[in-house]
């Protein structure tokens, strides 16, 4: 599958930037740095992203997945949503398969994995110890969320999990930028 490439808006950059430098749950940012520091004995020899990982995908996208948080050792070691874990096995091979990537793997951040009318955020950005991110930091998140939903034209969102789940509820409750019907 071909992907269309086009110029990618100012603001997208703009957001991924603010998401890749944001420090204000000191809480997930030592646990990420921490997991980084001591690392997974599959990954001793490789560097560790270890901060908040940023959106992936088409900027133009009307098909958005929200998941709840960085793995550990998968996009808080490689840098982007789903990528280096299995859970990002699945993820990518369903979506080549549907034809929104243009390749089944992904396994770190140059590996020429490019979405097509599909992006890929996260409740909360950073990887939170037990994968359970307080409300706090959920909430600290959320406007990361709403800036992205804003930029996007979405017209479908797939939720992982009932926290991923939860957050696009709230969201569509609580602003006028989605107006049809909420389940």
């Amino acid at each position: 599958m071909a992907v269309k490439r086009k110029r990618t808006p100012p603001r997208w950059n703009k957001l991924n930037r603010e998401i890749d430098n944001c420090a204000k749950c000191p809480r997930l940012i030592t646990h990420c740095q921490e997991i980084a520091t001591v690392k997974r004995k599959a990954y001793q020899d490789e560097d560790y992203w270890g901060g908040p990982v940023s959106n992936f995908g088409d900027p133009y996208a009307e098909l958005l997945l929200v998941g709840l948080a960085p793995g550990a050792h998968g996009a808080n070691r490689t840098g982007r949503m789903f990528t280096g874990d299995r859970s990002g096995d699945w993820l990518y091979k369903a979506l080549h398969k549907s034809g929104f990537a243009n390749q089944a793997t992904s396994t770190h951040l140059k590996d020429g994995l490019a979405l097509a009318n599909c992006a890929i955020t996260n409740i909360c950005h950073c990887a939170p110890p037990q994968n359970k991110p307080t409300r706090d930091e959920i909430l600290t998140c959320q406007p990361w969320f709403e800036s992205l939903v804003t930029q996007l034209p979405v017209k479908v969102f797939l939720a992982f999990g009932q926290i991923a789940w939860r957050g696009v509820i709230d969201f569509m409750r609580d602003t006028e930028v989605y107006s049809g019907p909420i389940p």
